[in-house]
């Protein structure tokens, strides 16, 4: 196995991993189905879930940014401020589909890289 393959199984290894530990799809909301590894939807509509994200994450722990502003698309950040697991969640509404990124955090992405890039 090649230093290239070995640092993407790490990576995988360490995304299952946080997945795994902290049971995004439970913790996040019930209505959260994984449709990709660390990407899932929601059943519920978006103002249940910025509520639900403002009752489990509050936004004097959790900080928030706006990442879209564009007709038909809502989208925010949430930031983990520990940086430990997970970097944070992109909450995004578009095409009447609520979806959630859980962004691994720098570690798991650095893994993730070939060697000999920056």
């Amino acid at each position: 196995m090649d230093a290239a393959s070995s640092g993407i199984d790490a990576a995988r290894e360490e995304i299952s991993r946080l997945d795994r530990d902290h049971k995004i799809s439970e913790r996040v909301t019930d209505s959260a189905r994984k449709v990709a590894e660390l990407r899932y939807r929601v059943s519920e509509d978006w103002e249940r879930i910025n509520k639900f994200f403002k009752e489990h994450y509050s936004s004097s722990s959790y900080p928030r940014k706006h990442i879209v502003n564009q007709p038909g698309v809502k989208a925010f950040h949430i930031v983990n401020p520990s940086g430990k697991g997970w970097e944070g969640i992109n909450v995004y509404e578009a095409n009447d589909e609520i979806r959630l990124f859980i962004v691994p955090a720098d570690s798991a992405k650095t893994k993730a890289k070939k060697p000999g890039k920056k």
